[in-house]
């Protein structure tokens, strides 16, 4: 999203800042010589009203203000511009890369595209997968200790767009890269199989290159015991930061290592988690266990519900419509009694041996708000902690009377987040609007705990951290919009809302259609996002983009303090209004 272009943008800022003193043209995005691979970019930038502004000639559309963000297409290799007003001008350089590889000149594979790129493991039988780009007609194969493969051009595959695609409109698939060759086979015993040695015939020629990575085959028999050791290790579907998030694994969970990318280690139940935050355990046995009773204790404020293991297995966590599920991985049941008492917010627990590796417990909830949870481990013991709604002790007089709110203005510090038109840091109304809404809620009762209340850098973790330490009843990130630098900057606007866990769905959809209606601001969209204020799981977590600080027409109306207030007001009243159908 903004992250995308707010780094550059930042850079320029101060440039920005100065050239805005010295000169009524100000052009604050793209900065001279900006590289990219997108086909278009837009420019974003300012100049008085009065008069053209013109880029190579052609004048572009402005807000009364004078604000403009034009989208211009790029060819490849350089691009130049000239942006001018009256008798200023400003020459800007952009670069479009080629996404496409490039074939040598001579006889030979591209440049990185033997596969394995890292070090890999697998188990015996597992198909394992080689690939190259190399010239068409050629003759490719590939050396396995003393296996030879030969691998075939593969047809077009589609490409998929980034993530980011759905945010621009531009979420279509593209033609793949032609020239791929591909092959698989399976190793049965373990083995160190050494760099795998390709090679490349055409026109009678020859040559042979080794891949970067080695492959290891693993013994079952003998497979690696991994220890998770940061306090939520990130586990996903897949061996980078590309792939999706599953369940975070508490600090202590241990598994066997089934396989490895690189630096990514694959545990036994599925998940790939970064080596980095891991431990290997010399020795351990493979880590399974039994279970029998399940703890519960009832809480001022939250249920407790304590499963007591032999060894920290990896857990998977589902919430659904007033259920909420756990999973145990590598746990066979051996369960007679489960103690629940008539509590809060469980009707009903019920558990199920899934397959022989797991165990599968349902919290059958009396109300369909959930209100935040934890997990984590106490030596063995697994911890899951339920949050209770939360009270309301006057909600006549003051309608949130006795609760916490969490308030993120979004960025801060060197982190400035999207750039308007004028050099205008998003972090800045981030703050004012977070400031205004505090008060707004302070007003009707509300306690309010702000991330910061001043420009100062607050990491995504310290953020996080605070959530999870406050335990609010809600925690909401504020936050003014940007595109990837091929959105169409000019046309984008409105109010968006993102959410992560289930929980925060229902908070999530009603600010959204509450803003939208109240203020009649153009409805940008809810989506479902992994980002770092909306994965917090001790509260709903939303995060709010209440605009685009790239759109020239909206801005206008972001950096107006009526505006600002309206928008404050708004945010409080339908927090307010949630509170009241959520009871």
């Amino acid at each position: 999203m903004k992250k995308l272009v707010s780094l550059v943008l930042f850079n320029c800022l101060f440039t920005s800042s100065v050239a805005l003193a010295q000169t009524p043209l100000l052009v604050v995005f793209p900065p001279s010589n900006y590289q990219t691979s997108t086909e278009k970019i837009f420019f974003i930038g300012t100049a008085p009203p009065d008069g053209e502004v013109l880029i190579n000639g052609q004048s572009v559309k402005r807000s009364q203000a004078g604000h403009f963000s034009p989208s211009l297409p790029l060819q490849l290799g350089e691009n130049v511009f000239r942006v001018r007003y009256q008798d200023q001008e400003q020459e800007i350089k952009v670069t479009r890369i080629s996404t496409q590889p490039e074939l040598p000149t001579r006889l030979g594979f591209v440049k990185d595209s033997l596969t394995p790129t890292a070090d890999v493991a697998r188990l015996p039988g597992e198909l394992i997968c080689f690939s190259a780009i190399a010239p068409p007609r050629a003759i490719v194969s590939v050396k396995l200790a003393n296996q030879t493969i030969p691998l075939s051009l593969q047809p077009s595959q589609a490409k998929l767009p980034a993530n980011s695609g759905v945010l621009t409109g531009l979420n279509q698939p593209t033609a793949s890269s032609p020239n791929k060759y591909q092959g698989c086979t399976t190793v049965a015993n373990a083995a160190n199989l050494g760099q795998p040695q390709y090679s490349l015939t055409l026109k009678g020629q020859t040559i042979t290159e080794s891949s970067q990575g080695k492959v290891t085959i693993l013994s079952p028999a003998q497979l690696a015991v991994a220890e998770v050791t940061a306090t939520s290790g990130v586990a996903r579907t897949g061996s980078s930061t590309d792939y999706s998030r599953l369940t975070p694994l508490p600090q202590g969970t241990r598994s066997n290592v089934t396989g490895r990318d690189g630096d990514w280690l694959r545990l036994d139940y599925g998940g790939w988690i970064n080596s980095k935050e891991t431990k290997i355990i010399p020795g351990a046995i493979p880590p399974k266990t039994i279970i029998r009773s399940v703890g519960y204790r009832r809480l001022a404020r939250e249920t407790e519900i304590r499963f007591p293991l032999q060894t920290a297995v990896p857990v998977s966590v589902e919430q659904g419509d007033r259920t909420f599920s756990l999973t145990l991985h590598n746990t066979t049941a051996q369960t007679d009694t489960i103690r629940l008492d008539d509590d809060p917010i469980i009707s009903r627990l019920d558990w199920q041996q899934v397959n022989q590796e797991q165990v599968k417990y349902t919290f059958n909830l009396k109300n369909l708000q959930q209100w935040g949870y934890k997990l984590k481990y106490d030596n063995t013991t697994l911890v899951l902690t339920l949050r209770h709604a939360p009270n309301i002790l006057n909600r006549k007089h003051l309608p949130l009377s006795g609760i916490k709110i969490l308030l993120d203005p979004g960025h801060g510090g060197k982190e400035s987040g999207a750039i308007g038109p004028t050099g205008l840091p998003e972090k800045d109304v981030n703050l004012i609007v977070s400031k205004l809404m505090r008060d707004e809620l302070v007003r009707k009762g509300a306690i309010v705990v702000m991330t910061r209340e001043d420009d100062r850098d607050v990491s995504l973790v310290e953020r996080q951290q605070m959530i999870e330490k406050e335990e609010p009843a809600i925690a909401l990130s504020i936050h003014y919009n940007a595109l990837p630098a091929d959105g169409d900057a000019e046309n984008t606007k409105g109010f968006g809302s993102f959410w992560y866990h289930p929980q925060a769905h229902s908070l999530a959809i009603f600010l959204q259609n509450y803003v939208v209606n109240k203020l009649g601001k153009p409805y940008y969209g809810v989506f479902w996002n992994n980002l770092a204020l909306t994965r917090p799981a001790a509260a709903p977590s939303v995060l709010l983009e209440l605009g685009f600080m790239i759109n020239p027409q909206e801005f206008e109306e972001i950096i107006n303090p009526q505006e600002q207030k309206k928008m404050a007001k708004t945010l409080a009243d339908g927090v307010t209004e949630w509170f009241r159908n959520a009871q």
